[in-house]
C-alpha cells in the first residue's frame, strides 16, 4: 500500500472495451486504446459520493442513480470509510453502444477513489465493486466489461462466484476497427432474446473457438486467432438486432480482417487485424459498405490497451 496524500484529485483515462469477442460470451473482454472516457475525481470534506458534472451524454447525477456512483459506494462501504469525493465524467463513449459505457464510468469511479485513498486494494480486487455499476445498467453484476476495463489487455472470467479473472497477452500487432451505428441496443433488452439453452453440437463448436482463442493470444497465432472468431450461439439471434451486420462482416472479411463480431450487446461491430495498415484498410470498406445505408456511425481504430484505466497524460 502507498499513500497519495499529496493528490487531492486525479484525472483518469477510462478505455472502451470490446466484451464477448465473438465466442466469449460473458466471459471474455478487451481493453481498447483509442476509445474512452475521461474523469476528474477530487476528495471532498462531504462525506459520500457527489457527480457534480457530465459531459458528452444525459444521465444522472444522482450517486445512486449512475453506475460510476454505485460503484463508488460500494467501494466506500466494504472500506468502511468516511471519504468523501466528487467525480465529473467526460463521456467519449456513447450509452448503449456496445463498448462498455457503464464499465467505463464503473471501472473509472473505483480506480480513482482507490488511487487517492492510498491503493488499499489491487486493480484485480476492484472488480467486485465496477461489476455493481453493472448491476445497475443491466441488470446483471458481469465483469467482462469491468475486468479489462480495469486490468488491461485481454481477460477471462473463469467464474462469477467465486470471481475468478484471468489475464491474457495481447498480440503486439493486433488492432481493432470499430463500427458503431448510432442506435441504442440496450443491454437487458438484448439479453432478454437469447436462448437460455444451447445444444451440445453448438457447446461443442463454441469452445473449441474459445479454447483455440485463448491458444492463439498466447502464441501470437493470428491466423489461429481468425479461426477462433466465430460465434454459433449468440451472434446468429442478436446480430437481426443490428442493421447492416452482414454488409460490415462481409466487408471487413473481404479486406483481410482475421475475424469479425458484435462487440458486448451490439450494435458496434468490431473487426480484428494485423497490423495498423491493414485495420486502416478494413476501416475503409467497413465505411464504404455502411454508408449507402443512410445510417449514422462513428468509426475507431484501436490499438490494445495493455493497461485499462490509468492517469492522464499531463
Amino acid at each position: 500500500m502507498h499513500t497519495n496524500t499529496a493528490n487531492e484529485r486525479v484525472r483518469i483515462f477510462c478505455p472502451a472495451t470490446i466484451a464477448n469477442v465473438s465466442c466469449g460470451f460473458d466471459v471474455l473482454g478487451v481493453a481498447l486504446a483509442g476509445v474512452g472516457d475521461h474523469m476528474l475525481i477530487s476528495r471532498s470534506t462531504k462525506k459520500g459520493i457527489r457527480i457534480t458534472k457530465i459531459t458528452g451524454q444525459d444521465l444522472p447525477l444522482d450517486p445512486h442513480e449512475n453506475v460510476a456512483g454505485v460503484a463508488a459506494l460500494a467501494l466506500l462501504d466494504h472500506l468502511n470509510s468516511n471519504a468523501g469525493f466528487e467525480i465529473e465524467i467526460y463521456k467519449k463513449i456513447k450509452a448503449g453502444s456496445g463498448i462498455g459505457s457503464s464499465a467505463a464510468s464503473s471501472a473509472g469511479a473505483v480506480w480513482g477513489i482507490n488511487y487517492l485513498l492510498g491503493s488499499p486494494l489491487s486493480p484485480q480486487q476492484l472488480i467486485p465493486f465496477a461489476m455493481e455499476g453493472e448491476r445497475l445498467a443491466s441488470g446483471v453484476a458481469h465483469a467482462d466489461n469491468v475486468a479489462p476495463a480495469l486490468l488491461g489487455g485481454f481477460t477471462l472470467v473463469r467464474s462469477s462466484n467465486p470471481l475468478d479473472v484471468v489475464c491474457l497477452p495481447s498480440p503486439s500487432e493486433l488492432y481493432a476497427t470499430v463500427i458503431h451505428p448510432q442506435i441504442e441496443i440496450k443491454t437487458a433488452d438484448s439479453r432478454r432474446i437469447l436462448k437460455t439453452n444451447i445444444s451440445l453440437t453448438d457447446g461443442i463448436k463454441q469452445w473449441g473457438n474459445l479454447g483455440a482463442l485463448v491458444a492463439g493470444l498466447f502464441k501470437e497465432d493470428y491466423p489461429l486467432i481468425g479461426r477462433s472468431l466465430e460465434d454459433v450461439i449468440v451472434e446468429p439471434v442478436r446480430s437481426i438486432l443490428i442493421p447492416g451486420f452482414d454488409l460490415i462482416k462481409k466487408a471487413a472479411l473481404d479486406a483481410g480482417a482475421l475475424g469479425c463480431g458484435i462487440s458486448g450487446s451490439g450494435p458496434s461491430v468490431f473487426a480484428f487485424s494485423k497490423g495498423a495498415e491493414k485495420a486502416k484498410e478494413v476501416a475503409t470498406a467497413i465505411q464504404a459498405a455502411y454508408t449507402p445505408l443512410d445510417i449514422p456511425f462513428e468509426l475507431h481504430l484501436s490499438k490494445i490497451n495493455p493497461q485499462g484505466v490509468c492517469l492522464e497524460k499531463a
